[in-house]
């Protein structure tokens, strides 16, 4: 069984910065494709990053390029997403995913899913 479990959301101000957490346990010895998305109030949920599992691929969406990093943990499958210069915008909560196989910018194509973070940015 298969369990994504993100940490590290909170309350910023505008111009601040806030790093998130995102581990996958699971049974088998596989490196997962994992990445980011978010859903702010009253929208649907949209990418934000996903990295491949064979490390050679990452698709940042472009309003978080430059201020959004995603890198991978010594811990198999952990990932964080550093978030910097945060605006009001970027107010959502933040789902941490994974896929054994599959890889794309699609929500469809990630069969796992954590329970989602809290990330308020403040004026």
């Amino acid at each position: 069984q298969v369990h994504v479990v993100e940490s590290g959301g909170g309350l910023v101000q505008a111009g601040g910065s806030l790093r998130l957490s995102c581990a996958v346990s699971g049974e088998d010895a596989l490196t997962y494709s994992m990445g980011w998305f978010r859903q702010k109030p009253g929208k649907e949920r949209e990418f934000v990053v996903v990295d491949k599992w064979s490390g050679d691929t990452t698709y940042y969406q472009d309003s978080v390029k430059g201020r959004f990093t995603i890198s991978r943990g010594n811990a198999k499958n952990t990932v964080y997403l550093q978030m910097n210069s945060l605006n009001v915008e970027d107010t959502a909560i933040y789902y941490c995913v994974a896929d054994k196989v599959r890889f794309g910018i699609q929500e469809e194509v990630y069969d796992y899913w954590g329970q989602g973070t809290q990330v308020t940015v403040s004026s």
